[in-house]
């Protein structure tokens, strides 16, 4: 199969931009760089291969499953099939969490609840090189890919833990949360990379899209150390829910990503003002 023959079959499959995800794929199946496809010749087995990863992302399979790497906050991370991908916009967390306790060198408590991959708790750990983690993940896939990446990229500093964040107990001093947040009858028509093959759990967030909201609304409160944050991404139109979920924190700030989405809800346990809001009620 040519470079041309797999940007027809890519763009037949509706892959947009199929000449770069072709060059792309063909790097990864001969193991070279980008630039060097447009003059590689692949062995016969190679173009076997190249025709089969070329398949499968015509059939809307996820880039990241084919090759098995997705970058995040430009760390390599392993994913694959029943992984949630990790996505740009999710980086907004971490860079909320920067601007938000900038004593980089802070010996934190970090939690990540559903940590899918890992991405968000290794990307924090490694810009907090004197604090440590525990992300919760109740898929077995889910959980064994996170182990890896954590102990390859943070190692010795990061437990993952093969259970429902339910189980949190704190206190911690960062929680983070990338919880599933589509409203279930629009799963479906999301694009099929998505719709298709990735872990339906990771993304359904209950009639609304706000069920696990709600259950984090009961959970932060006992898990948070007082004074401690919480940072968590929402989906397109959520933002305006999250005052009344969240009575029990304060809500400091909701922060967009680059294409100007609301999309990390910043809150903290502030001793304070739990106690006026006690007092007031």
């Amino acid at each position: 199969m040519t470079l041309d023959d797999a940007t027809r079959a890519l763009a037949a499959g509706g892959v947009d931009n199929p000449r770069a995800e072709a060059r792309l794929l063909l790097a990864h199946v001969l193991g070279i760089s980008r630039e060097r496809t447009l003059t590689a010749t692949p062995t016969p087995q190679q173009a076997q291969a190249y025709a089969a990863a070329v398949a499968r992302r015509a059939n809307r399979e996820p880039f990241a499953y084919i090759t098995g790497h997705r970058e995040f906050w430009s760390l390599d991370f392993a994913v694959g099939p029943g992984v949630l991908v990790p996505r740009p916009d999710t980086e907004t967390l971490i860079e909320e969490a920067l601007r938000t306790v900038p004593d980089r060198n802070a010996p934190l408590a970090v939690a990540d609840l559903g940590t899918g991959s890992g991405a968000i708790l290794v990307a924090a750990l490694r810009e907090f090189p004197n604090a440590t983690g525990i992300g919760f993940e109740s898929s077995p896939v889910a959980h064994a890919c996170a182990a890896r990446n954590a102990d390859r990229l943070v190692p010795g500093r990061a437990e993952i833990r093969l259970a429902d964040w339910g189980a949190a107990t704190g206190p911690f001093d960062l929680v983070f949360s990338n919880p599933p947040y589509i409203p279930t009858a629009e799963i479906e028509s999301l694009d099929p990379d998505v719709a298709r093959y990735e872990p339906h759990a990771a993304l359904d967030g209950g009639p609304d899209g706000l069920d696990a909201y709600r259950a984090l609304a009961r959970l932060l409160p006992r898990i948070l150390a007082p004074g401690g944050f919480a940072l968590l991404k929402i989906g397109v139109g959520q933002a305006a829910a999250m005052g009344t979920l969240f009575q029990n924190l304060r809500l400091l700030r909701i922060t967009p990503d680059l294409a100007g989405i609301p999309r990390c809800v910043l809150l903290q346990n502030h001793q304070e003002f739990l106690e006026k809001a006690g007092s007031d009620g």
